[in-house]
């Protein structure tokens, strides 16, 4: 099997790739859009992990989905992030993902979501998850889906949220609260 990773941040795409390889995973590596559609292009790999914010002026995994897809139309498009959230989840899904993880994730969940594991024998169960999502991830994924809506526009953001626009923004400056 075969792959691709697209992401900006040259450590974590090398780690991963390494722990792909010692896995029996073949690695291409992209650090840019433009590069990462060369490459399937060439010689389209099996799937294509595509993270979600990419560097300055490369757009976003978002927008590279539908190009990838019809270079390669059999190849499995897993975006990945450290943005997760419901809004973005449903829009990759929508512009043709096969799956969206959030960052970080082990190298089991990376490898049942891109096919190479089908049953989940050999994989270590995730701990076990709280009883109920926290009010602040929730809030922050209303937000995400807000201005998702909205073309990412803070003031109709904030409308549409009925919050001032400075208290939308002061909240998006904060980390996302895990959950």
């Amino acid at each position: 099997m075969r792959g691709l990773l697209l992401d900006d941040d040259a450590l974590y795409r090398n780690t991963l790739a390494r722990a792909l390889q010692r896995r029996g995973i073949a690695m291409l590596l992209a650090a840019s859009a433009d590069e990462a559609l060369e490459q399937v292009r060439a010689q389209p790999p099996d799937f294509a992990l595509i993270d979600l914010k990419l560097a300055e002026g490369d757009g976003t995994g978002l927008d590279l989905i539908a190009p990838l897809r019809a270079a390669a139309p059999a190849m499995r498009i897993v975006l990945v992030t450290g943005y997760a959230s419901v809004a973005t989840a449903v829009e990759a899904i929508k512009r043709g993902a096969d799956d969206y993880l959030p960052k970080p994730s082990s190298v089991d969940a990376i490898l049942h979501a891109v096919g190479a594991i089908t049953s989940t024998q050999d994989v270590v169960a995730p701990p076990e998850p709280a009883a109920m999502t926290p009010l602040a991830r929730i809030e922050w994924e209303h937000i995400q889906q807000a201005l998702t809506e909205t073309d990412g526009n803070i003031s109709a953001a904030a409308r549409l949220l009925g919050m001032h626009r400075r208290s939308l923004q002061r909240k998006l400056a904060k980390r996302p609260p895990r959950g």
